[in-house]
């Protein structure tokens, strides 16, 4: 039963469709508590999640523990754009389209000192859409990163006070881009096209807690920066009509991450968490992709190159714990992140700002199964930045953008 549970959580987390829930394309929701706690998630009790949020914690769980989440997030937003006057050209909202964030996590209590764990969950991931003839989607109007990584990782306690994991990451990234082929020459759409490919590649984790007392605790977390070759097929789709294919090539680079937390319980009933995050966006300077053998000779330039320069940030945040009884518990959770995209370097593919997200929670609990939910509200702030060569505008005005998050969790001991 473990095993045939295990391999249906990792072939969901695969499969499932991810959306976007942090700044840049990162993820946080990994649980409907860590939702509910706005992402500072990094020092409970009996959690498989542990896995995601914070390795060295997976020492809290008490034998044998098994957990699935599920997270649906639903992006909305507006926008204008302009033209080289400053006049306005055109307005609308994007295409909803909403996504899931699946996790699945296993953890094992070897002896009182070595723990094994293995989770499946997305750390970054993005969709957005917007209207095909619209003059934004001559920047993008469909855009995918699909996002897993399984994370087999070990742990060790040495003591009352510290414990310490390390851990692989098996990362697989699927990435499709469409948009419309603008010439500014003629002012008007020549084609539309898609480039669609994926790739896996490796990286690592390392996680260290301190506990000062019974009260307090800290925690850090280092996940590695993880370098995609990523090949794919090119096609374009001339407003005559027929198909040009090419081979696509690109190098994407996922950046490197800090957590630190801190952990105080006031009393047996009540804990908070403080969580912030450094995320080294500075990595995605570029989306440029190489283009060879063309179906059709001198038709496709050879490079395709889009300049990003985003800057590195952080992401804030607080979460709250109250258990009711022995078997209830509500959480509420608050997280804020600073934007990374600079004037020059966005575009609609990501088109948001700083976010704010407030989340609550509910948790039921026995001695073998654990069931929590969580809603959440994430206010994305406004955007501008400029248009590029090919595109139909000069500049863009990304606002009144919000997500709606609502999760799932359930998780059985054995």
């Amino acid at each position: 039963m473990n095993k045939n549970f295990l391999a249906l959580g990792l072939a969901a987390a695969l499969l499932a469709p991810q959306v976007a829930g942090a700044e840049g394309f990162a993820i946080n929701e990994w649980s409907a508590e860590g939702v509910a706690m706005g992402g500072a998630r990094m020092f409970a009790e009996d959690d498989a999640a542990n896995v995601a949020y914070n390795p060295a914690s997976i020492t809290k769980v008490k034998g044998e523990a098994m957990k699935s989440s599920s997270t649906y997030l639903s992006p909305h937003g507006s926008y204008k754009l302009h033209d080289g006057d400053g006049k306005e050209i055109e307005a609308g909202k994007n295409v909803v389209h909403a996504g899931w964030a699946v996790g699945s996590y296993y953890v094992r209590q070897i002896n009182d000192k070595e723990w094994f764990g293995i989770g499946a969950f997305p750390r970054f991931a993005m969709v957005s859409e917007f209207e095909r003839g619209s003059k934004a989607s001559s920047n993008a109007f469909f855009s995918k990163l699909n996002g897993v990584s399984v994370t087999p990782t070990y742990a060790h306690k040495f003591d009352k006070k510290w414990s310490a994991a390390v851990g692989a990451e098996i990362n697989y990234v699927g990435l499709e881009l469409q948009k419309n082929s603008y010439d500014p020459r003629v002012q008007m759409n020549v084609g539309a096209t898609q480039t669609e490919g994926e790739s896996y590649a490796l990286g690592w984790n390392a996680a260290a807690n301190y506990a000062f007392d019974d009260k307090n605790e800290i925690g850090v977390v280092y996940r590695s920066r993880i370098t995609h070759s990523l090949e794919a097929d090119f096609k374009l789709y001339p407003v005559t009509g027929g198909k040009i294919t090419a081979d696509a090539y690109g190098v994407v680079t996922l950046p490197d991450s800090w957590d630190i937390g801190y952990n105080h319980k006031f009393d047996k009933k009540t804990r908070l968490e403080l969580k912030a995050t450094r995320t080294n966006w500075s990595t995605y300077d570029a989306l440029n992709i190489s283009l060879s053998n063309p179906s059709v000779p001198d038709v496709l330039p050879s490079d395709v190159n889009s300049a990003k320069n985003w800057e590195s940030g952080w992401r804030y945040a607080i979460g709250l714990e109250h258990n009711l009884s022995d078997k209830y518990a509500v959480m509420a959770g608050f997280a804020f992140d600073e934007s990374s995209i600079p004037y020059e370097g966005g575009d609609f593919m990501v088109p948001t700002g700083l976010r704010r997200t407030y989340s609550i929670g509910a948790r039921y609990n026995d001695k073998k199964q654990t069931v929590a939910v969580a809603l959440g509200w994430m206010d994305v702030g406004s955007l501008d930045f400029a248009g590029h060569a090919t595109d139909a505008y000069k500049s863009a005005h990304a606002y009144d953008s919000f997500t709606k998050i609502a999760s799932i969790s359930y998780q059985r001991k054995f």
